[in-house]
């Protein structure tokens, strides 16, 4: 079941629900009515603003297995419901989907809420209200907070990507690599993940460059990597200032390849940079959406072709979807009736679990469920090739 609407309307909207079930409801059993009632998750994202493609991309994957898993019967029999709210990318608007959502009983956990900067501000809100935070939408190490069992991160880091593309380019020999990264507590993560990689791999120390999140600069750090003769740059950048960079950048040095993360992996980036995009190599936390020779791949194409998406499926979408995948598991492993406890216990007995070219191995909260990453080239058709 799929639901978006503002705030607002959910109280009236409770209320002409309640009225309408409620005959039917008198008369059946109380245990009927427990197994009937659908599990309700809540989701702040962002639907519109500066990345309502990505938060589109990942609700549309989530809503696609949570459709296929209905149409199956549920887990033990009850149907899951997705309630989505946009925050446009708003740190004020997402912290209002979550006092919403916490005032309302029947929500029984966060799902896949996107944005470092939102989910830093949820996390206070989040952590003393004991509900379980599923999949938040981060590589950032803010959300993997020592202890914090409530707090269930797949994704892989942001440093972790960064220490897989300095491994690749240490292994095609390459000596002189220069780190560019955001003015910010990202930035910084991506930055201290190549540097301990490039230390591991008895690498020279990175020339840097720092940029900030207006962009302002970009065009002069640019130019501060081009003087720095390197083989390849790392760009530890997202949005406006990541775009910025690289149109600057390549003209400068055409024969120089960026790496940048995931953040910068979608087709609307693609779009955005034109000719300036071919080349560019970027990692992602998820396979690619078209290789259906893995067989998670091929099971989010069916389901995805199930809810007659349009869109053309992306690695955001695949990330939704897996999520949603993880989620049933846990909520099947819980139990009929699960309580939030139960449900966070069965979080943590997810080791080892394959999908299907996709393992899930929670082992401590600080560690995030997922390591996949791997490498992904824009082709002359602006698509994603391994």
């Amino acid at each position: 079941m799929h639901e978006i609407f503002p705030p607002a309307a959910l109280s009236r909207r409770r209320l002409l629900a309640g009225a309408a079930l409620a005959l039917p409801a008198l008369a059946a059993p109380p245990a009927v009515r427990a197994q009937e009632a659908p599990l309700r998750l809540c989701q702040s994202t962002a639907l519109t603003g500066p990345l309502g493609d990505l938060g589109s991309a990942m609700h549309q994957g989530a809503q696609a297995a949570f459709a296929a898993i209905n149409a199956r019967g549920g887990i033990h029999g009850r149907q899951i419901e997705l309630q989505t709210l946009d925050d446009g990318y708003e740190v004020p608007r997402a912290l209002a989907n979550v006092d919403t959502f916490l005032a309302e009983s029947d929500c029984f956990a966060l799902f896949n809420c996107m944005g470092t900067p939102m989910v830093e501000a949820m996390l206070p809100k989040v952590r003393d209200s004991g509900i379980p935070f599923f999949a938040p939408f981060t590589g950032g190490q803010l959300s993997r907070i020592p202890g914090a069992r409530q707090v269930f991160n797949i994704r892989a880091s942001y440093a972790e990507e960064a220490a897989k593309c300095v491994q690749h380019l240490a292994t095609l020999g390459m000596q002189r690599i220069a780190v560019v990264y955001q003015n910010n507590t990202f930035g910084q993560e991506v930055f201290e993940g190549a540097r301990k990689a490039m230390e591991q791999a008895g690498l020279p120390a990175a020339r840097t460059a720092t940029v900030e999140n207006n962009a302002a600069d970009a065009a002069a750090a640019a130019q501060k990597m081009a003087d720095a003769n390197a083989e390849a740059v790392l760009v530890g950048l997202a949005g406006k200032p990541a775009l910025e960079f690289i149109k600057a950048f390549r003209p400068l040095r055409p024969g120089v390849t960026p790496y940048a993360l995931s953040v910068l992996g979608t087709t609307a980036n693609v779009k955005a940079l034109g000719s300036q995009a071919k080349g560019l190599v970027v990692s992602q936390v998820m396979p690619l959406p078209t290789q259906t020779i893995i067989p998670v791949v091929r099971d989010f194409q069916a389901a995805w072709k199930a809810a007659g998406q349009q869109a053309e499926p992306s690695h955001l979408a695949l990330e939704g979807y897996i999520n949603a995948r993880v989620f049933a598991e846990a909520l099947q492993r819980a139990g009929k009736n699960p309580t939030r406890a139960a449900f966070i216990d069965a979080t943590w007995t997810l080791r080892k679990m394959d999908l299907g070219g996709f393992e899930i191995n929670a082992s401590v909260p600080e560690r995030n469920a997922s390591r996949f990453v791997e490498l992904t080239l824009v082709n002359r058709e602006g698509r994603f090739v391994r």
